[in-house]
């Protein structure tokens, strides 16, 4: 029986901190290109994809939910609703593969967390989803381990270089370039982005626009 898998997703002008080089219409359909990566890694990994998302939105590959509330409360529903273990995974992890989120639902611990850069959370999969709550934003990474430790839950901390990496800021997209195999890379080069390099720095670059990253 495939785990579910809860996605949070933010269809409308998503990804703010790439406005320096793309404009809303293609932030937006960058974040359908990564969100597409994401399901396709979690349906290989062997999990049903689930979208929870901020405003109406159809996928062919997932049903979705819409809960305009914010990101804590939106999951905190679903976590209250699972009726068996969940796996929570963000949207913007466009190198993920089905082999890290088999390695996440496989853990013997009742949690297993993987962190994202700057103390952020990528993915949580939890065994028991009522025992657990989440706390996200500011350095979430802490906060989660520190809610299963009050919960008496074990944890495993997940190291996997394709969950860790997800895409905020323009640097990012260099590894999208390097190591992504999937719709993200394909729209970013579709764009006209690509490697840049330049004393020894590797960056990227858009043939059609003045920003260098």
């Amino acid at each position: 029986m495939p785990v579910d898998a809860v996605i949070p997703f933010k269809p409308k002008n998503p990804k703010t901190r790439l406005s320096c080089v793309m404009d809303q219409e293609e932030r937006e359909a960058f974040a359908r290109a990564m969100l597409s990566d994401v399901i396709r890694a979690v349906r290989t990994g062997g999990c049903a994809p689930l979208l929870l998302c901020t405003a109406p939105f159809e996928h062919p590959d997932a049903p979705v939910t819409v809960d305009p509330a914010g990101l804590n409360e939106s999951l905190d529903r679903a976590l209250a609703s699972a009726e068996g273990p969940l796996l929570i995974i963000m949207a913007d992890l466009p190198l993920a593969d089905g082999a890290a989120i088999a390695r996440m639902i496989a853990t013997s611990a009742d949690i297993a967390i993987m962190p994202g850069r700057g103390g952020g959370t990528n993915a949580i999969f939890v065994r028991e989803p009522s025992r657990y709550h989440v706390d996200y934003y500011g350095a979430s990474f802490l906060k989660h381990a520190a809610i299963a430790a009050d919960a008496g839950l074990s944890c495993e901390v997940v190291d996997s270089f394709r969950l860790h990496t997800d895409v905020d800021e323009k640097e990012d997209l260099v590894e999208v370039l390097i190591h992504g195999a999937g719709a993200a890379r394909r729209y970013l080069e579709s764009l006209g982005f690509a490697l840049s390099i330049e004393k020894g720095r590797v960056g990227v670059e858009r043939r059609t626009h003045k920003e260098t990253v």
